[in-house]
């Protein structure tokens, strides 16, 4: 009897010991766990230019994306904003050192600021909207073609305008927003060349003297000074490319629209007739740019482990860019139907917006 209960004893023994090893292997899948036995988060994180988070365009855009993503793959978030340029390393290596696996910089003026981070830190990924860093393979670069957007809103404002003056405000005179002038120019020159002038570069280089550029992305008192310039000079229609300083424009469309006075803006980034509610009746369009759409793929790939650096370059084709959904709000129809038709020929090769100055003085309307 006793010996028949060693056996027995030993016998449960060796059960429980195969029991706990095969409970041992399922845990060694090649995912991370936490002390709970669970699949352990990533972390992304993101760094502003000094337009920050709440900009009603493209900061807020990009903060859009990664907050979908977070939502829907159980993410960790962090982003910090940056009020000056000093900012930007600091920022984007606190990001790094708090573990991010993926850290996001927002705008063209962070890209020497994410070079040097990228190279000191070989192991972490990173990705830029709006610049290419070239030669850093864990930088994911992702830049728009913002011209081909800006090109339907030139559409837009050449067929809105009754005065044949049309005026652009730009944040920074940097190549990135050079683009937005460019196609808007070009835009206007397709349907109605003669709203054109004062609009277009007279030498190719320069811009014309309704351009005008604010020298920030955040300064609402300047946009609503060089809006009220615009106006008052017979600009009837206004395109901003400038983030939060394009709120000033708005705000200067209002006051004279109140006072009877029919002008218009035109909206960038994200549907400023939604983000900016108060200024629905003066708003025509927006230029859709897919900042969201942008942040949320490099988000989801850094979860899946698909992570890869290069560039990314994302126009209509690609659904990067498109117009905003309420435009019918405040723009006929028949002018919707136009843009729509040069978006088709834009997607198809059949117009090339030119993406400089001397492009846009040399474009030639159909």
């Amino acid at each position: 009897m006793k010996a028949k209960k060693l056996v027995a004893i030993l016998m449960s023994a060796m059960l429980t010991a195969s029991v706990l090893v095969g409970c041992g292997s399922s845990a060694g899948n090649g995912e991370e766990k936490d002390n709970a036995g669970t699949e352990s988060k990533i972390m992304i994180g993101l760094a502003t230019d000094e337009g920050g988070l709440n900009d009603k365009s493209f900061n807020q855009s990009a903060d859009t994306g990664v907050k979908k993503a977070q939502e829907e793959f159980g993410l960790d978030y962090k982003p910090i904003e940056s009020s000056k340029k000093e900012d930007y390393e600091p920022n984007l290596q606190a990001l790094v050192d708090e573990g991010s696996a993926l850290t996001f910089a927002v705008g063209f003026q962070l890209s020497k600021a994410m070079e040097n981070i990228a190279k000191a830190n070989p192991d972490s990924h990173f990705a830029i909207i709006d610049e290419n860093v070239e030669g850093v393979d864990n930088v994911q670069s992702i830049t728009f073609k913002e011209e081909e957007g800006s090109f339907l809103m030139g559409v837009i404002a050449g067929k809105m305008t009754k005065t044949n003056k049309i005026g652009f405000i730009g944040g920074k005179d940097f190549p990135t927003i050079n683009k937005f002038e460019s196609g808007f120019v070009a835009g206007v020159k397709a349907v109605n060349p003669n709203a054109v002038v004062g609009l277009e570069s007279p030498d190719g280089e320069n811009p014309g003297p309704n351009v005008k550029y604010a020298d920030s992305f955040t300064d609402t008192n300047k946009g609503y000074e060089l809006a009220k310039s615009l106006y008052d000079s017979g600009c009837d229609v206004i395109y901003h490319a400038s983030g939060a300083t394009g709120t000033g424009m708005f705000k200067a469309a209002k006051e004279l629209k109140d006072k009877g006075k029919e002008v218009w803006g035109i909206g960038v980034d994200m549907d400023q007739t939604i983000t900016l509610p108060e200024y629905a009746d003066v708003i025509l369009s927006s230029m859709i740019k897919k900042v969201e759409l942008a942040t949320y793929e490099a988000s989801k790939d850094a979860k899946d482990g698909k992570f890869e650096g290069g560039h990314k370059v994302l126009g209509i084709k690609e659904g990067g860019i498109d117009i905003a959904e309420t435009t019918s709000k405040n723009t006929p129809q028949d002018v919707v139907e136009l843009a729509q038709q040069y978006k088709e020929k834009i997607s198809k090769g059949e117009v090339v917006v030119p993406a400089d100055r001397k492009g846009a003085k040399e474009f030639k309307a159909e």
